[in-house]
């Protein structure tokens, strides 16, 4: 018999590895890197800027923007309409160490933020308005009239 070749990988194939090698890529394009654990024991997170996190939701009316703004003050956000993009920007600002305080850690993304939205076709960017309580931002905007559907009456001759 001649000589038979065994072929032995050197390195195991990790799909979970390869998962978050992916997910690591995508969200550090969107200036968001998770949490990552390496056997359980080290846990690093770098976050390049912060966005707040939005849902948008849509009615006949309206369109519905929520965002989460935790200790953001009211005075520090700003809701605005340009070329139909919708753009919302704002500052959560960083609490000062105090004496007798020590931070073991600090994981949550301070300093300044903006998040824009192109409005829809059907929306109308003059009829914006925003509340903000409990730590959440809701802007409405309106829909144009001539996106509402209308209905026609049918005659039988």
């Amino acid at each position: 018999m001649g000589n038979l070749m065994r072929w032995e990988p050197t390195t195991r194939w990790d799909p979970f590895k390869e998962l978050e090698e992916m997910q690591h890529r995508l969200t550090s394009m969107f200036g968001r890197l998770p949490v990552r654990k390496d056997g359980g024991k080290d846990e690093a997170m770098r976050v390049a800027e912060w966005a707040p996190l939005v849902d948008i939701v849509e009615d006949e009316k309206e369109y519905l923007i929520k965002a989460e703004l935790p200790e953001v003050k009211k005075e520090e956000v700003k809701v605005s309409v340009e070329d139909d993009v919708l753009t919302i920007t704002g500052e959560r600002k960083y609490e000062k160490e105090e004496k007798g305080k020590k931070y073991h850690r600090v994981e949550r993304a301070y300093g300044s933020f903006e998040r824009s939205f192109t409005l829809p076709e059907d929306a109308d960017g003059t009829k914006v308005n925003a509340e903000f309580k409990d730590g959440i931002l809701k802007v409405h905007v309106g829909k144009s009239e001539k996106a509402k559907p209308k209905s026609v009456e049918i005659k039988v001759g």
